[in-house]
C-alpha cells in the first residue's frame, strides 16, 4: 500500500503507526502537506485504505482497491475541479460524515483541495472537527498549512511530505509505469521533484513536445510584438486545452440535468429549471477558468526553471542544469544579460502566478510577463 509513496519514510513510519493502534498516534483529523507533486492525496489515499484493510494496508483485497479507485462506500474523495469549495458542498460533507460505516472501520472523508475550501466552508467544516463521530476521520490535503484556514488546521494533526528524490522518481516510473531507465530519469530530472508531472512527461510525447514549445519562447522575445503574440499563442494553447476537457463534460453534464428536470432541447428553459441550469453553467465557467489556469500555470513553472539553469551558468554555481536539452539557449542568454535581470525575471513569474489567482485577465498577464522577460 505504502510503495508508491516514495521518499516519505517519515511519513509512512506515522500513518503506520496510527493504523496499528498505537497509543496516541490515531485522531480524527489528518492535514497532509507538501509541495506539489509530492503525493499528498495519494498518501491521503493509501491511509484511508490501510484503515479500512482488515490486513492493515495489504493493497490487494476488495476494500484498498475500492479505497484507491474511489468506489469504496464509506471513503469519500474530493477533489474540486472549481476555483473553491463552497459552503453547500461542505455541509453536504458534514451530513456525510456523520453518518455510520455502512461496511468499512470508519467513515473517511478526503478533501485534496482543502485549500479551496471558503471560509464560510470552514465554518461549516469547523463543528464536525470540534465534535467529531466515534469512528469519522477527515482527511485534508494542502500545498501548506498557511493555505488551510487557521481554525481548521488547528484542530488538525500536521503531517508533511518532502520532495521526492530524482533517482527516487526514476525508480518509481520504471517499476510501476515500466517507462525505460533513459525517459524515466529524464522525466524525473525535468519534473523537479513532481510525480505526476514526470509520469505525464515519460509516457505522454505531447506533454514533451508542448514542454519543447514553452521552453523556445524566450529565445524568440526579441521585439514587442514578438512578447505580444508569444502571449497569445499561451493563452489559446491553454484555452483550447481547457475547452478539450470540458466540452464533452459540460454536454454531459447539462444532457443529465435536462434529463432530470423534465426538459428538452427543444422546450428552452422553463423558468423552474432556470435556476438549476444558470447554477450548472457557472460551475462549468469556473471549472473551465480552473483548468485554463493549471495550463498556464505549467508553462510558468517550466519558465522558472528555464530562468534558474540560467542563473545557475551566470554565478558558476556548479549546480546541475534541468533544461540540458536547452543548454545552448541558456548559455546564450546567460552571457547577455546579469544575474541581477535573472532575478527580476523569476520575480516577474511569480508576481504573474499571484496576477493569475488573483483573477487578472490571463492574456494581460502574460503579456506583461513576457515583456518583462524580454528585458535585459
Amino acid at each position: 500500500m505504502w510503495a508508491d509513496l516514495v521518499g516519505q519514510e517519515k511519513l509512512v513510519a506515522t500513518l503506520r503507526r496510527a493504523v496499528a493502534g498505537e497509543p496516541h498516534a490515531m485522531t480524527h483529523a489528518w492535514l497532509f502537506v507538501g509541495p506539489p507533486g509530492s503525493g499528498r492525496s495519494n498518501a491521503a489515499k493509501a491511509f484511508a485504505a490501510a484503515l479500512q484493510c482488515p490486513q492493515g494496508g495489504c493493497g490487494k483485497c476488495q476494500t484498498c482497491v475500492t479505497v484507491l479507485n474511489g468506489s469504496h462506500p464509506d471513503v469519500t474523495l474530493v477533489r474540486t475541479e472549481k476555483l473553491s469549495i463552497g459552503v453547500d458542498e461542505v455541509r453536504q460533507l458534514v451530513r456525510g460524515a456523520a453518518l455510520a460505516p455502512a461496511t468499512g472501520r470508519y467513515q473517511i472523508l478526503v478533501i485534496e483541495d482543502a485549500d479551496r475550501v471558503t471560509e464560510r466552508g470552514a465554518d461549516a467544516l469547523l463543528k464536525s472537527l470540534e465534535e467529531p463521530s466515534a469512528r469519522t476521520v477527515w482527511m485534508l490535503c494542502a500545498p501548506t498549512s498557511e493555505d488551510v484556514v487557521v481554525t481548521i488546521r488547528s484542530r488538525c494533526r500536521r503531517v508533511e511530505l518532502v520532495t521526492p528524490r530524482e533517482q527516487a522518481i526514476s525508480e518509481l516510473l520504471q517499476r510501476r509505469d515500466d517507462i525505460d531507465p533513459e525517459t524515466a530519469e529524464f522525466a524525473a530530472r525535468i519534473a523537479q521533484g513532481h510525480i505526476g508531472r514526470a509520469r505525464s512527461l515519460a509516457a505522454n510525447a505531447d506533454a514533451r513536445a508542448r514542454r519543447v514549445e514553452m521552453l523556445s519562447i524566450p529565445a524568440t522575445l526579441n521585439s514587442l510584438g514578438a512578447c505580444l503574440e508569444a502571449a497569445q499563442s499561451l493563452v489559446q494553447a491553454a484555452t483550447a486545452e481547457a475547452a478539450a476537457i470540458t466540452t464533452e463534460l459540460d454536454a454531459a453534464e447539462l444532457a443529465q440535468l435536462s434529463e432530470t428536470l423534465g426538459i428538452s432541447g427543444s422546450k428552452g428553459r422553463p423558468r423552474h429549471a432556470a435556476a438549476a441550469l444558470a447554477e450548472l453553467e457557472d460551475q462549468q465557467k469556473k471549472r473551465s477558468t480552473r483548468l485554463q489556469r493549471d495550463c498556464l500555470d505549467r508553462v510558468l513553472t517550466e519558465l522558472t526553471s528555464y530562468y534558474r539553469d540560467v542563473l545557475m551558468h551566470q554565478t558558476d554555481s556548479g549546480e546541475a542544469l534541468i533544461n540540458r536539452d536547452f543548454d545552448t539557449d541558456i548559455r546564450h542568454l546567460a552571457t547577455n544579460s546579469t544575474p541581477a535581470a535573472t532575478l527580476h525575471k523569476l520575480d516577474a513569474i511569480l508576481a504573474c502566478r499571484q496576477e493569475l489567482m488573483s483573477n487578472v485577465t490571463p492574456l494581460l498577464a502574460m503579456e506583461s510577463l513576457l515583456i518583462a522577460l524580454s528585458l535585459n
